[in-house]
């Protein structure tokens, strides 16, 4: 009795020690799994910091890119052609100006009025532009434009006449001409295209119009303008000859005259 009494007593000693030891192996490994647990949870939150860190970093990235294209300046091909052609009217501008203080011909002065007005205008969208693109245009004319200028100004009378008829009403503008020919074929900006197409017209007009005044130069009286002009340097509508050649040079047809047959 009292030897079953012992191992009922041993018994129960051993099974509440099983019960103990299984608890505590649970509760260990338990605080175990959570400690992985918590572990992958704080590696998965770092991950993601990491990657949000990662995106907004690449999103700032991507955005300030975005910008950059956006506001991209024109080619450096296109650019040059942009201030050729500021160079082109600064010129015209300046001899023009030379002409009307020196010359003492209606014809000349009539049409270096209207090289002033019609560059003036062409600089002004071209201005327009180039600052819609970012670019910087000339102020001036480049040191080649400046001396031809300088020994225009020191000739006089006839002499003056012809060779700024010949400088500034023939030769700039056949290299005008080419210059906006060039820049319709050849430019990748629209606007810096539509702007050439715009002027090339123009030109040719100035081009037929020098190449009357040139011609009609000492004959015609001097109260009258340039051949095909009236006064004012505009286009006259009293001749239809003169008007088939001023015509022509307005719609940009008179690229028979163009720079390259000449």
């Amino acid at each position: 009795m009292q030897q079953r009494q012992i191992l009922n007593r041993m018994l129960g000693i051993a099974v509440f020690a099983m019960l103990f030891g299984a608890s505590s192996l649970h509760a260990q490994t338990g605080g175990t799994s959570g400690s992985s647990g918590s572990s992958g949870s704080s590696a998965s939150s770092t991950q993601g910091a990491s990657s949000a860190q990662s995106g907004g970093s690449g999103g700032g990235a991507n955005a300030s890119a975005g910008k950059e294209a956006g506001g991209k300046s024109l080619s450096k091909a296109d650019q040059n052609i942009m201030r050729e052609m500021a160079m082109s009217n600064l010129a015209e501008i300046e001899t023009g100006k030379i002409a009307l203080s020196q010359s003492k011909n209606d014809q000349v002065r009539n049409f270096a009025q209207k090289m002033i007005d019609d560059h003036q205008q062409s600089q002004k969208e071209l201005e327009q532009l180039a600052q819609a693109k970012g670019v910087t245009l000339p102020t001036e004319p480049d040191n080649k434009h400046k001396a031809a200028a300088k020994k225009l100004s020191s000739l006089e009378g006839d002499k003056f006449d012809k060779q700024y008829m010949k400088q500034g009403g023939m030769s700039d503008h056949r290299n005008t001409h080419r210059l906006l020919q060039r820049a319709q074929t050849r430019a990748t900006d629209p606007d810096l295209k539509a702007l050439a197409a715009k002027m090339e017209p123009i030109v040719s007009q100035h081009l037929t119009l020098a190449q009357e005044v040139s011609g009609a130069k000492g004959s015609a009286s001097g109260s009258q303008g340039p051949a095909g002009t009236s006064a004012s340097g505009k286009p006259s509508t009293g001749s239809s000859g003169s008007d088939k050649s001023s015509a022509s040079g307005t719609s940009g047809s008179s690229n028979s005259t163009s720079p390259s047959k000449q």
